[in-house]
């Protein structure tokens, strides 16, 4: 058994499928969940951690978008980011959030010394329903939660027009 075989995500495919008598049943079930998860792995290109291939120190905070008659909210979830380092930035139909999280910690006894670091930056590019009057947009970062709230136009709040629904 290779080294590589005792870390689930680095496992690979055999060419043949190979059926193997295992003393115990519960071995054999125990190995082929392995072989299920692993082929569900593949088809979704999932990593271990949340993070996609090639994409270590990088994160995609959450994002929650309401509208009502007179305005939309964005809230974001940026947990352990400073607000200097978020960046929102409003154009005609979305409106961007951009930030970037640096921690360093570090740690000196008689007998050593700790010293850790952790980065990481996301982009999230927020499509919007309808137009926002800019001048009145405000945006509020409290406890690692951002809410912004962009009011819609005069214009964009008479556009919406009710259907009828007719049983046919």
């Amino acid at each position: 058994m290779a080294l590589g075989d005792l870390v689930p995500w680095k496992r690979r495919q055999r060419d043949l499928d190979v059926r193997r008598d295992y003393g115990s049943p519960f071995q054999s079930l125990a190995q082929e969940m392995n072989r299920l998860f692993d082929d569900f792995r593949g088809r979704f290109d999932i990593e271990p951690f949340g993070f996609s291939r090639g994409e270590v120190g990088t994160f995609m905070p959450n994002v929650d978008i309401t509208e009502n008659d007179k305005e939309v909210q964005v809230t974001c979830e940026l947990p352990g980011i400073d607000e200097k380092n978020i960046d929102i930035t409003l154009s005609k139909d979305s409106i961007t959030i951009k930030g970037e999280k640096k921690q360093e910690t570090e740690n000196q006894g008689r007998d050593y010394y700790r010293m850790e670091r952790s980065y990481g930056s996301f982009q999230r590019m927020v499509p919007l329903p309808a137009e926002i009057d800019e001048d009145k947009t405000q945006a509020e970062f409290k406890k690692g939660v951002l809410i912004i709230k962009l009011p819609k136009t005069a214009e964009a709040q008479r556009t919406h027009k009710r259907i009828e629904v007719k049983s046919g």
